[in-house]
């Protein structure tokens, strides 16, 4: 996989034996680590393992209580939270929604983007799934942010719609030259759908390219190595639902505990 031009640059988030003691339990210790422009950064790890709370340390919502991080001056961030609760009987439209507290984004601009422009005037509470997480990524990216964060960004959306979230993610890193942090749980599509993997268990287990970390002892001992990442070549794309759209059929199961699948492999090799 070739490296992109900007992943050399100043970091633009550096962490330095980060940790965070809270009622005298240890919940990460020991972290460091640089997020780059250009680069795709999964975090993952089993639940409790502190990847949210990693996010927010890296975010500046929660203060380390050990270990210090250093963001480059002015960073702009993007932000895609894991839940978004929506009172249903609250009439929001999804452009309104989109320009909250941005009144200088473009609305139109920031939908097209992540191919949502048809849900400008749909009322937020009625979204699907899939339809949701694809408003709240044009959210996060609406102001062209140097670093995209992004916490379980399929959450909600069907099995072969994860596949689609990732390739409007690989394409904003491509269009914005951004950085991009995401944290997902799922292991089936998204060690094919990153640059870099950190897999934390309260520290850093091991981390580095998918392929090295997928035969890291480490990380087989947490997720046994029924998810080490593969490829496939298929001349179709899926909607948000899973279902094709364009062309072709598909080989690849959309169900079960198997490994992945890349959708931006062929130009990203």
């Amino acid at each position: 996989m070739a490296e992109h031009p900007l992943s050399h640059s100043e970091p633009l988030i550096t962490a330095d034996q980060l940790g965070l003691e809270i009622a005298g339990r240890q919940l990460l210790q020991d972290i460091t680590l640089e997020l780059h422009a250009g680069e795709i950064v999964t975090v993952i790890g089993p639940n409790g393992a502190g990847k949210t709370t990693l996010l927010r340390l890296l975010l500046g919502l929660t203060a380390p209580t050990g270990g210090r991080v250093r963001r480059r001056p002015g960073l702009r961030l993007g932000y895609m939270p894991q839940r978004l609760q929506i009172d249903p009987s609250m009439p929001m439209s999804v452009a309104r929604f989109v320009q909250l507290g941005q009144a200088r984004v473009s609305v139109a601009e920031a939908l097209e983007r992540v191919g949502a422009g048809h849900l400008a005037d749909a009322s937020l509470a009625a979204l699907s799934g899939g339809e949701m997480q694809r408003v709240l990524l044009a959210r996060a990216a609406s102001r062209k942010p140097q670093l995209l964060v992004l916490d379980e960004p399929t959450q909600g959306v069907d099995l072969g719609g994860q596949g689609e979230v990732y390739r409007l993610i690989a394409n904003l890193r491509d269009e914005l030259g951004c950085g991009v942090l995401l944290v997902s749980h799922d292991l089936h599509l998204v060690m094919a759908a990153t640059d870099q993997v950190i897999c934390i268990n309260q520290h850093i287990c091991c981390h580095g390219a998918p392929e090295q970390v997928s035969r890291d002892p480490a990380y087989l001992e947490l997720f046994g190595d029924k998810v080490a990442p593969y490829t496939h070549q298929h001349n179709h794309e899926h909607d948000l639902s899973g279902d094709i759209v364009h062309g072709g059929t598909c080989d690849h199961p959309h169900s079960g505990n198997r490994a992945p699948h890349s959708h931006r492999q062929q130009n990203r090799e």
